[in-house]
């Protein structure tokens, strides 16, 4: 019986998975004590989100529904139930409303942005959640618009680990469940109320819809970072278009953010050769996906010219899931992701700014991982 490595994943981050798929693509494992087996690569990702193959109800444990997602999320359903929630999501997140916030974000950071010394990383967080508010007219006091971005960055920053984080992280989540609760109206309140009665679940989704946004501040954070790293880039994303798209692609297939999606085996499987006993753990390498060279060549140089001038296959670039969003479990935020980080990204390599002596190390036993600094950046004043 394999050795419960729920300790060594905690402690190792981001490698533990695909360090072990390197000496056998299918690895039996065991997590909080369940049976797990853990698969990637393309093949691997159209099996997984085949319902027929993998369901989510049960999969997700206890720490991450009180924190990330919540009980009763949109993560946990399958089938029938699943597909009419996510329509819900998608009638919100269609390509207008995904232009909207687009717009709202752009107009917020060029309002807030002032010269000075700002720390990006709490920067961006405050000026997507108030964006994001805005768009799902859900009114915020600008008084209480630095603790609500707190609450959803937290809740983010503190799924995947135990002690300090894990417990701010819970108490975020509960404190924000109850006030959704109590919000009566709004855009994105009224669709989401037609769909869902219970108000404690109708306060998860509308978390679901914020917290996402919110959490944008590290793609954004990832971005400034490769700036700096690799500063020959900004002239092409300054002119935005086609290459601020590619960037943004690159910055959520370069930076670690997702370390692995997981499911259960709705029934006896058998993954080449593998047999899979139904209710196991099933685990999706997403990390090692995004950085597989069969996939990506040379996948460790920062390359947005990769995804100039190509499709992107469904099962290709996952880092917030694969397959389809409009009839499977993909994100269907991604499209607001895509969108959000292309126009903040354009918006950094137009912005005179210096970056002062800091810690910019991201340590991929940190999850989620983030520059250690936050990105410290200092916009000088204009001359008179």
């Amino acid at each position: 019986m394999p050795v419960d490595e729920t300790v060594s994943l905690l402690t190792e981050g981001y490698a533990w998975l695909p360090d072990r798929r390197r000496r056998t693509p299918t690895v039996r494992t065991r997590l909080l004590g369940r049976r797990a087996w853990c698969i990637g690569g393309v093949g691997a990702a159209r099996y997984f989100y085949d319902e027929e193959n993998v369901r989510r109800h049960g999969a997700l444990p206890e720490p991450v529904l009180s924190t990330l997602f919540g009980r009763g999320a949109v993560h946990t359903l399958d089938g029938e139930e699943h597909r009419s929630r996510k329509e819900m999501f998608l009638s919100i997140m269609d390509p207008a409303g995904v232009a909207d916030l687009t717009e709202r974000v752009v107009d917020v950071w060029d309002q807030t942005l002032r010269p000075g010394r700002m720390v990006l990383f709490d920067e961006a967080g405050r000026v997507l959640t108030e964006a994001v508010c805005d768009w799902a007219g859900i009114r915020v006091a600008p008084a209480d618009l630095p603790a609500l971005a707190a609450d959803l960055i937290a809740m983010v920053d503190g799924f995947a680990t135990a002690g300090p984080r894990h417990l701010k992280a819970r108490i975020a989540r509960r404190r924000r469940e109850k006030w959704l609760a109590r919000v009566a109206d709004g855009a994105v309140v009224d669709v989401v109320a037609k769909h869902i009665e219970d108000p404690h679940v109708r306060a998860v989704e509308l978390l679901n819809v914020i917290r996402p946004t919110a959490a944008l501040s590290w793609f954004v954070t990832f971005a400034a970072h490769a700036l700096h790293r690799w500063p020959e880039h900004r002239e092409s994303l300054a002119a935005g278009g086609d290459y601020a798209v590619a960037f943004a692609h690159e910055v959520r297939r370069f930076y670690p953010f997702v370390p692995f999606l997981a499911g259960l085996a709705a029934r006896d499987l058998d993954w080449l050769g593998e047999e899979i006993p139904e209710g196991s753990l099933v685990l999706l390498d997403i990390h090692g996906h995004n950085h597989d060279p069969e996939l990506w060549p040379d996948p460790y140089a920062f390359s947005p010219g990769r995804f100039l001038d190509r499709a992107i296959g469904p099962f290709e670039l996952v880092p917030q899931g694969a397959g389809w969003a409009d009839d499977g479990h993909r994100c269907p935020g991604e499209g607001i992701a895509v969108s959000v980080l292309a126009a903040l990204s354009e918006r950094l390599a137009r912005l005179d700014y210096e970056v002062p002596h800091q810690d910019l190390t991201i340590s991929l036993r940190r999850v989620p991982a983030r520059p250690r600094s936050g990105f410290v950046l200092v916009v000088p004043e204009k001359p008179v």
